[in-house]
Parts: structure tokens; C-alpha cells; sequence
């Protein structure tokens, strides 16, 4: 098997995930007292993943440099290989700091790491510091224009390092590197299959006698767990929408029909009013997120209540949590908490109800695997993701009962326009952001003080990494007109061309 450390990576997992591909088993490991936890039979390689530390401050994660001398084959990736070289005698620096796409070039094909490898490629970067001097026996496979030690070697000891990150989607051969270096460690790999029998076994198994109340949202991940729920328990899953009033246009519609289709009454309950009355005020998307998901478990509590006074036992709350939603709220030992999903970090403490989440170390695109294995119907599943707290996460200070028009309509500009062009289906994600900031107009020969609405159109698989769309501008043209005379208020729309890293999918 392959060893990964784990440095607090927003990637680890995926790391895990192109191993697991590759048809390796793996093991994560935090690097405390790293000797005692490695396996030295099963071991044949290890993998140092990256983190959002800097290797010369103080506290940061390190390791014992004897796993050097285990004569295995390492890769170091971004902090990994930084930790790398400075435990081997190199130095490492504050560098110039990339997010992002770079292009990287191999000058050095000698190595095996660098087999099939095309010359010049597009690599994923995100870091701010940067290795400039390699310990000794270590020489360049490839540079970019910014880092001469973008990939490195020590060919006798097995030793390499990157600093971009091969494990995510957007960098293009990044699992040849990760297949040469698995070639490197000598192991044999078998064919990986999602097993969804599995799966639903394992509900089976969790939930027990329990009914199981379902927190549904029409999008991809609730109803894949939700259908997977179903096939394992039957009757005694309850599906219950939350109705918000957060939602886009035809959510409730849509819900009816996937719960049609596996013949489960959807229970919906309405809380428009009381959600705007708990945003009232509110600004900071961080409150945003932790006011919706205690709202949640709020309403989900009283429907436990009410089903135990009908002789029902319930434990469980069913959540589409994917892995993306975990390690974004800080989910492992070294990691930073990016936002804290209403699903997730939001949750209050002392909850009644256990949770159940079977989608929670897959990933989105696996998810949506998971939906075809299930034969469920393409509008199930090749949705656009939506977040949890709706509209009041792309609404930039308070929200209001205004402001939730205005978003809403222009949200379905944005949709309509996409679909109209018949390129709805091929973008990740689409949606309109109401910024808060405001710039001037000229409408009908008069001065108008607007708000600015930021459009962002995404190209991704796992949520880990995104592209913006590059949709044509005639399209964009359209959606701009549309918003401009058709949303109240509204003074100018722009593009967002932020990759992630360094943004994430949502404003907030």
C-alpha cells in the first residue's frame, strides 16, 4: 500500500482518491510519532501531502527524518516537498505566490517519475513558498517560469518532490505522475469499482430499526443518498424540504417528482418567514451559514418529536454531505477552515438526532456515478450544484425579502440564457452574485446609483479545483442586457474569471 501523510491538505482525500483509482490501497496517517504508525511490510511507498503551513515558522506539522532511511519511495507535494528538502539540507524561502493554473515544462526526462510525460503541460499551483536551494543528490525534472524547483529528484535515494499538486483535476497528467511514481514502489494494481451494494448495505446497518429522517434539497447529492436510503429501508425513510424560501424557482416541483419516482412521501415544511426573521441584520456569511443549518436542525427536531408520539423511533438525520463540504469546514487535524458549511460546521453541538452520510468521503462527480449506477434519470442528476443556504450566501450583506427578488430573478436570467444557447448542461455551475457594491448608471438620460451584480460561470468535477467558463460574449452580452433592464436597480454586471484556487465556488 501507499502511505499519505497527512500535512492539513484541502487534498489529502484526493490524493487518496487518485491512489484508490490507480487500484493501490492506502492508508492516512498524521505525521506525529509517523515511525510506530507505518506498516514497514505492507509499506511500499509514501506520499507527504501539502498544507497550509509554512515550513520555517513555529508549531507547524514536521516529521522524524528517520522515514528517509526506510529506503522507500517518497513524493513530497507542495509543503510536503518543501518539508522535504528542508529536512535534507535544502532552503526554503517566501517565494512568489501562485493560485492557480502555470504552465510547466520537463527539462530532465531521465527519471522514471517523468515517463509519458509531454514536454510542456498546464500544472494547478497554490502555495507561497518555494524551495531555492535542493538538498544534495537532488536534481531538476521541471521548472515554470516563477519556480526553477517545480519538480525534482533524488533518483538513488526515490526521493521526489513537486510543488504543484498533481492529485487535483486541473492539472493535466497529474495521475501519470501519480501512476509513474506507483510504477516507482513496484506495487500491482487491480481495477477499482464504487460498490453501491456496499453502500446501501451499510445505511442498513447504521440505522438499524430507526426510521431515518431525510434533509432533501432537490440537488445531486441528497437524492442519490436519498434513493440509496430508500432501496436500504423503505417506508421507514421520511424525506422532509425545508422550505425556505432560499431555494431557486421549481425546487419544490422537482422534489415531488424524485420522490414520485421511488414511490416516497416527501414531507415539506414551510419556514419562509421564520428564516428572513433569523437574517434579519445579518451580514457576516459565517453567521449566515450557522443561523440556516441551527434553523435546520431546529425543524428536523420537532419533526423527530412528532414521530416518536406516533410510536416511531427515530435516530437518524440523512444529509447529502460530500467530502468538499467536510475538508472546506476544517476536517482533519492540520487543516484551515475555509467557510463552515451549513451541513457541517454549521450544526450545533448538542444535536438530538445522530447523523447519516453515506456520500461523505465521495466526491461530487462520484456521486453523480453513483446516481447513474442507480439508473436515475439524467434531470436527477446533471444538476448543478446548489448550496445548502441558498440564495442567502450569494446575497452580500443582509437579505431581505427585496433583495431575494432581485437575486431570483436574476438567477433565472442566467439559467434561461445558458439554456437557450444549449450550454446549461455543459458548465459546472452558474449563478448570480448581488454584491453590495454599487456604481453609476445611465437609464433613460437619468443618473442612477445601482447595485453591481457579479456573474460567476464555472468548469469543474469534484469542487476541489474550478475554471471559469470561458462562455462567448455574445452569451454573456444577453445575460448582462437582460439583468441590467430587467432586475430593479441593478447598474452593471461583471465577469468573474477567478479560478479556484485561490477562490472558492461561492462568494461566501
Amino acid at each position: 500500500m501507499i502511505a499519505i501523510i497527512d500535512f492539513g491538505s484541502q487534498t489529502t482525500h484526493l490524493i487518496s482518491r487518485r491512489i484508490k483509482e490507480l487500484g493501490v490501497s492506502y492508508k492516512i496517517l498524521s505525521p506525529e510519532n509517523i515511525i510506530g504508525k507505518i506498516d514497514k511490510k505492507q509499506t511500499k511507498g509514501i506520499i507527504f501531502s501539502g498544507g497550509p503551513s509554512s515550513v520555517y515558522s513555529k508549531n507547524v506539522p514536521t516529521i522524524d527524518p528517520k522515514i528517509f532511511s526506510l529506503d522507500v519511495p517518497i513524493l513530497g507535494i507542495c509543503y510536503g516537498f518543501q518539508l522535504t528538502a528542508k529536512l535534507l539540507g535544502g532552503k526554503v524561502v517566501v517565494g512568489k505566490k501562485e493560485y492557480g493554473p502555470s504552465e510547466f515544462q520537463i527539462s530532465n526526462f531521465k527519471f522514471q517519475i517523468s515517463n509519458d510525460l509531454p514536454k510542456t503541460f498546464v500544472v494547478w499551483m497554490s502555495h507561497g513558498d518555494e524551495v531555492t536551494k535542493l538538498p544534495k543528490g537532488f536534481k531538476i525534472i521541471g521548472s515554470t517560469e516563477h519556480v526553477p524547483f517545480a519538480f525534482v529528484g533524488n533518483l538513488e535515494r526515490k526521493i521526489f518532490g513537486v510543488q504543484f499538486h498533481p492529485e487535483v483535476e486541473h492539472t493535466q497528467f497529474g495521475e501519470t505522475v501519480l501512476k509513474n511514481f506507483i510504477d516507482i514502489c513496484k506495487i500491482k494494481t487491480s481495477e477499482h469499482l464504487i460498490d453501491v451494494k456496499k453502500i446501501e448495505e451499510n445505511i442498513k446497518k447504521i440505522s438499524g430499526e430507526s426510521y431515518v429522517i431525510g434533509a432533501v434539497s432537490g440537488g445531486v447529492d441528497s437524492t442519490v443518498v436519498s434513493v440509496l436510503t430508500a432501496k436500504a429501508i423503505g417506508k421507514k425513510f421520511i424525506p422532509i424540504y425545508v422550505d425556505n424560501g432560499l431555494m431557486r424557482d421549481g425546487t419544490k416541483k422537482h422534489l415531488k417528482k424524485i420522490f414520485e419516482h421511488i414511490d416516497i412521501k416527501l414531507r415539506i415544511i414551510n419556514a419562509k418567514k421564520e428564516t428572513l426573521n433569523k437574517l434579519k441584520g445579518v451580514l457576516d456569511p459565517e453567521e449566515k451559514r450557522i443561523l440556516i443549518g441551527k434553523l435546520y436542525i431546529k425543524v428536523f427536531e420537532k419533526e423527530m418529536k412528532r414521530l416518536i408520539k406516533q410510536g416511531k423511533k427515530v435516530e437518524f438525520l440523512l444529509q447529502g454531505t460530500i467530502y468538499s463540504d467536510v475538508i472546506e469546514s476544517k476536517g482533519t487535524m492540520h487543516a484551515v477552515k475555509i467557510k463552515s458549511h451549513h451541513n457541517v460546521g454549521g450544526l450545533p453541538k448538542n444535536m438530538k438526532l445522530k447523523l447519516l452520510e453515506p456520500m461523505r468521503n465521495y466526491y461530487k462527480d462520484e456521486v453523480k456515478k453513483i446516481g447513474k449506477k442507480l439508473n436515475l434519470p439524467s434531470e436527477f442528476i446533471d444538476k448543478q450544484p446548489f448550496p445548502g443556504p441558498g440564495f442567502a450566501i450569494r446575497i452580500r450583506g443582509e437579505v431581505t425579502r427585496t433583495r431575494l427578488d432581485k437575486e431570483r430573478k436574476a438567477d433565472n436570467i442566467v439559467l434561461d440564457e445558458l439554456k437557450k444557447a444549449g450550454i446549461l448542461l455543459n458548465v459546472f455551475l452558474s449563478f448570480p452574485v448581488l454584491t453590495n457594491a454599487f456604481s453609476t448608471a445611465v437609464k433613460g438620460d437619468g443618473r442612477v446609483f445601482g447595485e453591481v451584480v457579479a456573474l460567476r460561470i464555472v468548469e469543474s468535477k469534484d469542487v476541489m479545483t474550478s475554471s471559469w467558463a470561458r462562455i462567448p460574449y455574445d452569451i454573456l452580452q444577453k445575460i448582462s442586457s437582460r439583468i441590467v433592464n430587467e432586475v430593479p436597480g441593478v447598474s452593471r454586471v461583471v465577469y468573474d474569471i477567478t479560478t479556484k484556487p485561490p477562490a472558492t465556488m461561492e462568494w461566501e
